[in-house]
């Protein structure tokens, strides 16, 4: 029985330090060490996951005390010390309180231009007086703060300049400069903002890996969805030869049996936007044609593919697209000789471009009378130069 009863008063001895611990590694659900909440944040780069937790700790810590101006260099100190505490007598910032901080990434990434390999990694900081500082990513993600950090543990170091920012009382991760490839995390507090850049390289060709699988289960029962992908990668310039395969797909049937492609002008269009990206011209062009002549090819469709036309200073070809519609619609007196207009402006024809930008100017629709202005630019321009 004696020998019972000091089991038990270790156990309860046990219970304080336990529940101090945090609410992440704790038994029992209980406040946060040092009442530094935790936190979590997470950005998306794409299809790129990014997560960062933390504790945060406030500069009115310890019993509410201001440390303003008594973070950088005393409550963080300088470089690498020994923290009296643990088995590291050389170890950096934990960047926050309670457990390490931690940084996920669900993708390969480059921070600061440096590799990084997808996974879960601990967060340190080397705080310097002057210089750059030093963010390491080390490998050893799961433990409490810095006391038990060993170099031989890093992945990553990158060296960053603190920037001067106004006052923020919470330690806080953030991302700022949200790009479609890359974004910069940021930890801030009291009047520093510390940042790493974090970018995708291969964004485009995960983009296609993902369609790739997605079109294997029941998005792949949609030709629209085939049409998607395949004008992805002929706008993006990636993964050409399969996009083909795709265009062809949304045309005559993703699944034989189970679902229909649709030969349109939209999804012939896709196709011969493949062709082009491959540098393969007059298939591409003989695929618009082929588009151009199908059933429910609407006016604005013809019209914006002269556009198209234009701005790769196929100027010529445009013109006949843009006569070709005309002689289909007749009736129509805006868009066709808005077109016309365009591509004899184009071809220094200024006769002819005259004559069609009056008309244009003759029948604007409301719809399109912010147009105007610029249209009738074009046309003095075009007549002072006669």
């Amino acid at each position: 029985m004696k020998n019972y009863k000091w089991v038990l008063l270790l156990l309860l001895a046990c219970v304080p330090f336990r529940s101090a611990r945090s609410q992440v590694h704790s038994e029992l659900a209980t406040p946060p060490n040092g009442d530094n909440e935790r936190a979590e944040i997470s950005q998306w780069i794409g299809l790129v996951k990014v997560t960062i937790s933390y504790h945060s700790p406030n500069v009115h810590g310890g019993g509410g005390a201001d440390r303003t101006d008594h973070i950088w260099g005393e409550i963080v100190g300088y470089g690498f010390s020994d923290q009296g505490f643990g088995p590291s007598q050389f170890a950096p910032w934990r960047v926050g309180a309670n457990e390490t901080t931690t940084i996920t990434l669900s993708h390969d990434v480059k921070v600061e231009a440096k590799d990084l390999k997808a996974g879960t990694y601990g967060l340190f900081l080397e705080v310097e007086k002057s210089g750059p500082w030093t963010w390491i990513f080390s490998k050893a993600a799961k433990g409490w703060g810095s006391y038990q950090y060993d170099p031989k543990d890093d992945v990553l170091r990158v060296d960053v300049n603190p920037v001067e920012v106004p006052y923020t009382e919470f330690m806080t991760f953030g991302f700022d400069e949200r790009r479609p490839a890359s974004s910069v995390a940021y930890l801030q507090w009291e009047k520093k903002r510390v940042p790493f850049k974090i970018e995708v390289p291969n964004i485009n060709q995960l983009y296609v890996d993902q369609m790739r699988e997605d079109l294997l289960s029941w998005p792949g029962f949609n030709y629209q969805n085939w049409q998607t992908a395949a004008l992805f990668c002929a706008d993006n310039n990636v993964n050409l030869e399969e996009a083909l395969v795709w265009a062809d797909k949304a045309i005559h049937g993703p699944f034989r049996g189970a679902t229909v492609g649709v030969e349109s002008f939209s999804t012939v269009s896709t196709k011969a936007s493949v062709l082009d990206a491959t540098g393969r011209s007059s298939e591409a062009d003989a695929a618009m044609d082929k588009a151009l002549d199908l059933p429910g090819t609407e006016m604005i469709y013809v019209h914006s593919y002269g556009v198209r036309l234009l701005r790769a200073s196929r100027a010529d070809r445009a013109l006949k697209i843009f006569l070709l519609n005309q002689q289909r619609h007749p009736e129509e007196k805006f868009w066709t000789y808005f077109g016309l207009a365009r591509a004899y402006t184009a071809l220094g024809d200024k006769p002819n471009a005259i004559k069609n930008w009056e008309i244009v100017v003759a029948n604007v629709p409301e719809n399109r009378k912010f147009m105007l202005p610029q249209i009738q630019a074009t046309l003095k321009k075009l007549k002072e130069s006669r």
